[in-house]
Order: C-alpha cells, then sequence, then structure tokens
C-alpha cells in the first residue's frame, strides 16, 4: 500500500510526527502494524527494523519524545529513547566511521528518528516548524534561502491560508 500521508520527504524526526495529519477528520498512520511497515518503507527503515508490535511501541515512544521536544521543549522523554543506544566510533578500512548501536532491533526507527531531531537541533533548531495553517498538524524543516517558510507545502495550506483571507477582505 502506498504512503497515504499528504506531505513526504522532510528529515526522519519530522517525517514520523508527520505519521499524524488532518484529513476528513484526523488520521494516524501508526495505529498498527500495517501502518508502520508503511512508514517504515517510506523512511527507508524497512530493512533495519520489523514491522511488529514491539517496533511499533517504541516507534510511538520515540514520536511522543520528539514531538514533546519540538512542540513543549521538554527533553525527558527524547533522553529516555537516546539511552536504547548509541553511536560508536571505530576506524574500518575505508577511515574512521561513527556506527549506530542499537541493541534491540525494535528501537532502532526510534532511535534514529531521536538522532535526527539532535542534529536538527545542532544545525538550526529555529527552522524546525510546525505548519502555520490554523487546521494543520504538520511539520516541517525550513530550507528556503531567507528562512520564512510558513506552511508545510504552499499549493495546500498556503493557498488555503491566502484565500480565506481574500475572502475575508471582500465581505
Amino acid at each position: 500500500m502506498p504512503d497515504p500521508r499528504p506531505h513526504l520527504g522532510e528529515p526522519l524526526a519530522l517525517d514520523l510526527l508527520n505519521t499524524r495529519w488532518i484529513e476528513h477528520g484526523p488520521q494516524d498512520l501508526l495505529t498498527d502494524v500495517a501502518g508502520l511497515g508503511i512508514w517504515l518503507e517510506s523512511a527507508g527503515l524497512a530493512d533495519r527494523a520489523r514491522a511488529d508490535e514491539a517496533t511499533l511501541k517504541a516507534v510511538l515512544a520515540a514520536r511522543t519524545a520528539v514531538y514533546d521536544v519540538v512542540v513543549h521543549a521538554a527533553h525527558h522523554g527524547l533522553d529516555e529513547v537516546l539511552e536504547h543506544g548509541r553511536i560508536r566510533r571505530t576506524l574500518t578500512e575505508s577511515g574512521p566511521a561513527d556506527v549506530v548501536d542499537v541493541p534491540e532491533k525494535s528501537w532502532i526507527p526510534g532511535w534514529l528518528a531521536a538522532d535526527n531531531l539532535l542534529h536538527l537541533l545542532r544545525e538550526a533548531p529555529d527552522r524546525i516548524r510546525q505548519c502555520a495553517h490554523p487546521e494543520c498538524v504538520l511539520f516541517f524543516y525550513d530550507t528556503s534561502k531567507n528562512g520564512t517558510r510558513r506552511w508545510h507545502s504552499m499549493a495546500t495550506c498556503g493557498n488555503r491560508t491566502k484565500a480565506a483571507r481574500h475572502y475575508a477582505k471582500k465581505t
């Protein structure tokens, strides 16, 4: 089954947050193992983790932790997710390497999303945004040159917001 979400292609942490969206009411891709399988495939993680109940539980914990950091600046849950793994530095035949070491395979997707959030926060925390449309719950990483992007998609939420503003001025 193809990924039904309206917005794809964000960094892994925000892509995980975007497994919840609004389309004819609230939607959640991660309500069952089948939805988890779709997300793992879409995120390029299907070869690193199985779509099973243990992985679903770990991914949901990671999603909550990422959300709490992005929306509420609360980091305790993220620290708990990160405790499930580490980056191991090693020297390989091709040179120095950082190897993800997550002993419980079910935690790999969630741990990678939490680690990705740390990377985004280190690079440009002010570029992590929630769509400005009042009825949208999606997130994006603003890669625009001047850093003023407001909507996850100009074609959907941006146009709806501008049309509503235009209509309000006419009435």
